[in-house]
């Protein structure tokens, strides 16, 4: 059956007949003789749709769309209204109405609007289903998530946050490792103190370790006064380095005793200070590779990497994708003032399909851009970026007998390694071990497949 209806007019016999058309293309209908008697039945039973005459005495059209808007909002009600009379057809849109139509009756054109009616009612359900996940799923403060990985990282800080071991988060890029990084510092003890940020990647080398240490009056040039450096400015809370991969190797041994002492000194001071901050520090970089390749200090991974967080990337979280649309969707068209209640069906598909190699910023970003540029109050496909549009999955036939379908080794090679990487949640380590290569060169082919893409 394409959906339940209820058909609502004073004159029995055009009941009938709507009914026994109705039930030839496959609806449900039923039937009453007064707004009263609909009213009843909506408390009793499930409609998918209400078809309404509107001139009925008693309760009129409507009166019952009102009530129904009023009661059973998400039951649409489409209005039979005789011909010409659009003002009356008007007035019931505004007391609630999802549609209507002229008498006499078309009956193709009236399923097809009633087919559109129990389409809308199924979405309106779906997107209901999605946003009371949103708001029963599983949280780590701001952190959103009911896959198993998200489940065994929330176990994972819970266990953690009130500690004062280092921590090293890594992760790719986007995956939100600065806001992993605050709900550790917002459920410690510290919690009540300082939260420092910094990028190291963002400075350049000969201001860093100003930035971090602190400078005395007269170090430099423009050092006019003397200035408080993060590692004090955190005292008491949380220092948190990100991409500490970029750290410059003049300023690794400065960080490392800087740890193992607890002291600092301010570029061109004269005196060690002591600090009390903890360390937690992140990278989209495999530390080891940079060891490998000379460019990070093996003994200063020891001291970060006390205990190492894995943030999952967001192909390998499944419908977390639509939780965190939702919410996006939720928060931008707040913001916009626009009436965007969720996600089409087609449009989700499209979302859980793509790769999402920019991680959560990067859905954050599509979801803001569609917020804005949608005309309807569901994002359809074509609200979506090119990219998520036009994305094809990594399935490849390699088993074909026809050369048109078959693709090059390298092609295939290249699929491969994007497989195993996704099966080892972007942690190029295991992917490189299970791949049997060794770290560089699977971060040179990695390189080669971004520059070709």
């Amino acid at each position: 059956m394409l959906g339940k209806v209820l058909i609502v007019d004073d004159e029995e016999s055009m009941c009938k007949l709507l009914e026994a058309d109705l039930r030839l293309r496959e609806f449900e209908p039923s039937w009453c003789i007064s707004g009263q008697e609909a009213i009843q039945q909506l408390k009793q039973g499930s409609f998918d749709v209400v078809l309404t005459d509107l001139n009925m005495p008693g309760i009129s059209g409507t009166e019952l769309c009102e009530q129904i808007a009023a009661n059973r909002a998400d039951v649409p009600v489409i209005v039979m209204t005789a011909f010409g009379s659009l003002e009356t057809a008007v007035a019931a849109i505004r007391a609630g109405a999802y549609d209507f139509v002229t008498k006499p009756i078309e009956l193709e054109m009236l399923a097809l609007t009633l087919t559109r009616a129990v389409k809308h009612r199924e979405l309106q359900e779906k997107v209901k289903v999605l946003r009371d996940a949103v708001e029963q799923s599983r949280r780590f403060d701001e952190m959103l998530g009911e896959s198993p990985v998200m489940q065994d990282l929330y176990d994972q800080l819970a266990r953690i946050a009130d500690s004062e071991t280092s921590v090293l988060i890594t992760g790719e890029s986007g995956t939100g490792k600065e806001l992993v990084a605050r709900s550790i510092h917002g459920r410690s003890r510290r919690s009540e103190q300082p939260f420092v940020a910094v990028n190291c990647a963002a400075l350049p080398e000969n201001l860093l370790e100003s930035e971090l240490f602190g400078h005395a009056k007269g170090a430099f040039t423009d050092a006019r006064d003397s200035r408080q450096g993060l590692f004090l400015q955190a005292e008491g809370g949380t220092l948190f380095l990100d991409e500490v991969g970029e750290l410059p190797l003049s300023m690794q041994p400065k960080l490392l005793r800087a740890l193992e002492e607890n002291t600092i000194r301010p570029v061109g001071g004269d005196q060690e200070i002591e600090f009390d901050a903890r360390l937690i520090t992140a990278t989209n970089r495999d530390l080891e590779t940079a060891i490998e390749e000379n460019r990070f200090r093996q003994d200063l991974l020891f001291r970060i990497n006390v205990i190492q967080l894995q943030l999952p990337p967001l192909r390998s979280r499944g419908t977390d994708t639509l939780l965190l649309a939702q919410c996006f969707v939720d928060a931008f068209a707040a913001r916009s003032s626009k009436e965007v209640t969720g996600i089409s069906e087609a449009a989700a598909q499209k979302l859980l399909t793509y790769n999402w190699p920019g991680n959560v910023r990067e859905l954050r970003n599509i979801i803001e851009r569609a917020v804005a540029l949608t005309r309807y109050d569901k994002l359809a496909v074509e609200d979506l970026a090119d990219k998520i549009r036009d994305y094809r999955g990594s399935h490849m036939l390699i088993g074909g007998n026809d050369p048109d379908e078959l693709v090059s080794l390298e092609e295939v090679e290249r699929h491969y390694i994007q497989h195993v990487l996704k099966a080892a949640q972007g942690n190029k380590t295991l992917a490189a071990q299970i791949l049997g290569l060794d770290r560089k060169t699977l971060y040179r082919k990695l390189q080669q497949y971004d520059e070709t893409t």
